[in-house]
């Protein structure tokens, strides 16, 4: 008896649910952000920010090629839960090693990521020869050994060459979606190749990560307390901070938006350039603005008095601005609008940057906390404003 298709059957009326094993997938990179925030705390300079930067990138890409596939393929088929199995496997290995990898764990690290991005695709590829699907994955299964390539070269090699092989990895990375993965021979794709995709999925699942980020926020904010050699007035305020600072972030993302982008996307007639663009893209930053200012929380719990250090402003103010940039293009993307509560708060975080000399830690975790509130009071208050618009025409519209 030969097993059914792992391909998703798609309906109108049949959206795809998040399922459970992609839940369970997600614990191995919970690990991941967890080991990134410890790697950034530990390596807090400009290098080390950097060499963060392209490991998040590394990290991210394994988990959202595996989230466009579980789009299109069904987590409870027995062959493709398997492979799951296995890129969860080698991602583990591959958090593993994020701690050391510029310093002699890095072929380790490129070997996970191989794992996990050349052993899926190459389920992927076989799993669709014959389908329409069956050319775009060719494409993608040549620039993606073309990345881990480079990727196992710098493990292979360490140092110097180690970051700069690493570098022109993550730059194939990125640029394999905006330019179709172009082959010769293969031709290129469109976003009308991956408009198949059920976009109510893919925004839950990435709200999903956003969850994760967020919640290993949450933790670094409970553990740097408990672990606190003083917890005086100052920490215990620095720690209120941090929790607020988590909520604030979460109501940005989720009170006004999550939905309603959820919505657009799915009711999109071209679902493939939101899911690349807003989703793929536009995330990376607030997933790692989330990062950068869990690992600012824990300075200030740990120093909330005294002066502020260039490190600790560059991780308050930094992950803040980070995570609004991203928000900021995507409901550009989304809804085609600039956000102004997003621009002015921006701009507030740009005086900080300059005037943060002046205040404590504790201090500029306020300013940065009021300023991510700004952001969520007008954005209820412009949702509230158009509601209100609209319930005025229709009754205009009723009575006339």
């Amino acid at each position: 008896m030969s097993l059914p298709s792992p391909l998703r059957a798609r309906g109108d009326d049949d959206p795809t649910k998040v399922s459970f094993f992609e839940l369970f997938f997600d614990l191995v990179f919970v690990f991941a952000v967890t080991q990134l925030s410890h790697r950034l705390l530990s390596h807090l300079t400009v290098a080390g920010a950097l060499q963060t930067g392209l490991l998040l990138l590394a990290v991210w890409w394994c988990w959202m090629y595996t989230t466009w596939t579980t789009n299109w393929f069904d987590p409870d088929h027995p062959v493709f839960r398997m492979v799951l199995v296995g890129v969860m496997l080698a991602g583990l290995l591959m958090a593993s090693s994020v701690p050391e990898a510029f310093e002699g764990r890095g072929l380790w690290f490129a070997a996970g990521y191989t794992a996990v991005q050349v052993g899926r695709t190459l389920y992927v590829v076989w799993s669709t020869r014959g389908t329409q699907l069956g050319p775009n994955f060719r494409r993608i299964l040549v620039w993606i050994a073309a990345a881990c390539a480079l990727w196992l070269a710098g493990g292979l090699a360490g140092g110097t060459a180690l970051i700069v092989l690493w570098i022109l990895a993550s730059v194939v990375d990125l640029a394999g979606p905006p330019t179709g993965y172009a082959v010769p021979g293969l031709g290129r794709s469109s976003t009308e190749d991956w408009s198949s995709i059920d976009g109510g999925h893919m925004a839950e699942r990435c709200q999903l990560f956003t969850i994760i980020a967020l919640g290993e926020s949450v933790l670094v904010t409970g553990v740097t307390y408990a672990s606190a050699a003083e917890t005086g007035p100052a920490a215990t305020v620095a720690f209120g901070l941090a929790f607020l600072g988590s909520v604030a972030l979460w109501w940005i993302y989720f009170d006004q938006t999550a939905e309603a982008s959820a919505e657009a996307i799915a009711s999109s007639d071209d679902p493939g350039r939101i899911g690349r663009s807003a989703y793929t893209y536009e995330h990376i930053p607030m997933v790692a603005g989330i990062i950068v200012g869990a690992v600012g929380d824990e300075l200030i719990i740990a120093h909330p008095t005294g002066h502020t250090t260039a490190g600790t402003a560059a991780v308050v103010i930094g992950g803040a601005a980070l995570f609004l940039s991203g928000h900021l293009l995507f409901k550009r993307t989304v809804f085609g609008q600039w956000s102004s509560p997003r621009l002015v708060a921006l701009g507030s975080l740009a005086l900080l940057a300059v005037a943060y000399p002046l205040l404590s830690p504790v201090l500029l975790g306020v300013a940065v906390l009021l300023v991510l509130v700004m952001v969520a009071s007008w954005d209820a208050v412009l949702v509230r404003s158009r509601a209100n618009a609209e319930a005025a025409t229709v009754t205009s519209a009723q009575t006339a």
